[in-house]
């Protein structure tokens, strides 16, 4: 017979490092900030300019890219160049899994 899966979920959780923990605690604080909750959730949807984030958004420049520099140094947007232009998008899918299946959470509940 094989491993109770219980068991098996237990040492998985017993087997967190320090480095996973910091990292899975950030992803968490960059989900915790509504601004930055906006700007994934456009971001999930099309690649878009600092400008244009800023304008869909209603929020000032230098807040979308403080917010993007944070995001960006969690892997969780990228960044392509164009000309003199960075357009963003989204960098990791299974976070963006987490945050709209939240976000249908709270939608539906």
């Amino acid at each position: 017979m094989g491993k109770d899966p219980k068991e098996e979920n237990k040492q998985e959780m017993e087997q967190l490092d320090e480095e996973t923990l910091f990292v899975v605690s950030q992803t968490f604080k960059a989900l915790s900030d509504p601004t930055r909750i906006r700007i994934l959730h456009v971001l999930c949807e099309q690649e878009m300019s600092v400008n244009q984030i800023a304008e869909t958004l209603d929020l000032r420049q230098s807040t979308v890219s403080h917010q993007l520099r944070f995001l960006k140094n969690l892997r969780l947007v990228k960044y392509r160049r164009a000309g003199t232009t960075l357009f963003y998008s989204s960098d990791d899918e299974h976070v963006i899994d987490v945050l709209q299946q939240t976000i249908n959470h709270a939608l539906h509940h």
